[in-house]
């Protein structure tokens, strides 16, 4: 590979281009509405509330020390549902809404540049007590899960937009992060983007911490078709794009 291509892509790395950014001339300090913080939804879609954290009965304290030690990445999973309740565990430990500070700004349960958070949560769902098969998106601010479509096929469809990595498909459960990179360029211009990676790690951390709780497994996945992967959560692939996944299950 060319040194020149090399040297390209690992600036991207660095933080060098903050010094040619403008900031003055971002959406922000235009004056421009911020985006929401959620992905909005139409009025009619019927929404299935998850456990509240203060209802959760099934979620056993952890040591966090302990979690640390045995976290590991986990491509095996048993054939037992998952709980309702763990699932909504999972969800609040990723993207879950701790504090709102005003109507463009939240506190999550991880961190985000600016505290922009500019994921998405989808959800394949297979095998979960009381939920039926299909994709779904989690609604912080609600603490719900909406349900977006069920494709037919889903299992073999997944398989494919994930390159053949066929221990994901047999997951009860897989999470799909999608970014809408506006909700950090409205911030930081060009400089959004590589934040945006890095907020992704802190989201999958989470994720493998929190298995441990349920005894669960998790394993991070950052390779797949990106068009496949779009089309099964239904998103644009521009304005919106899957950036990362991990399949979930007991181990």
């Amino acid at each position: 590979m060319p040194l020149e291509t090399i040297n390209e892509y690992r600036n991207f790395l660095k933080d060098t281009l903050r010094k040619e950014i403008d900031f003055s001339t971002t959406d922000q300090r235009k004056g421009v509405s911020p985006p929401p913080i959620q992905k909005p939804y139409p009025p009619d879609k019927e929404i299935l509330e998850l456990p509240s954290k203060e209802d959760w009965k099934t979620i056993n304290e952890y040591d966090l020390v302990s979690a640390i030690v045995v976290r590991s990445s986990v491509r095996r999973y048993a054939v037992a549902p998952l709980g309702l309740e763990e699932l909504s565990f999972l969800l609040w430990a990723t993207q879950g809404i701790k504090k709102r500070i005003n109507k463009a700004t939240v506190k999550r349960t991880v961190p985000s540049a600016g505290c922009r958070h500019s994921f998405e949560t989808y959800l394949r769902i297979a095998n979960v007590e009381s939920l039926p098969a299909g994709v779904y998106r989690y609604l912080p601010l609600e603490h719900a899960l909406i349900l977006e479509h069920r494709p037919e096929n889903i299992a073999k469809k997944l398989d494919q937009a994930t390159l053949n990595q066929k221990f994901i498909s047999s997951a009860p459960v897989t999470f799909i992060w999608t970014t809408i990179p506006y909700r950090m360029e409205w911030r930081y211009s060009l400089a959004a983007h590589r934040v945006i990676l890095m907020d992704a790690g802190h989201v999958c951390q989470n994720l493998y911490l929190a298995c441990q709780a349920i005894q669960a497994g998790t394993c991070a996945v950052a390779a797949f078709d990106q068009e496949k992967m779009d089309a099964l959560v239904n998103v644009d692939g521009e304005e919106e794009f899957v950036l990362y996944l991990a399949p979930v299950g007991k181990v």
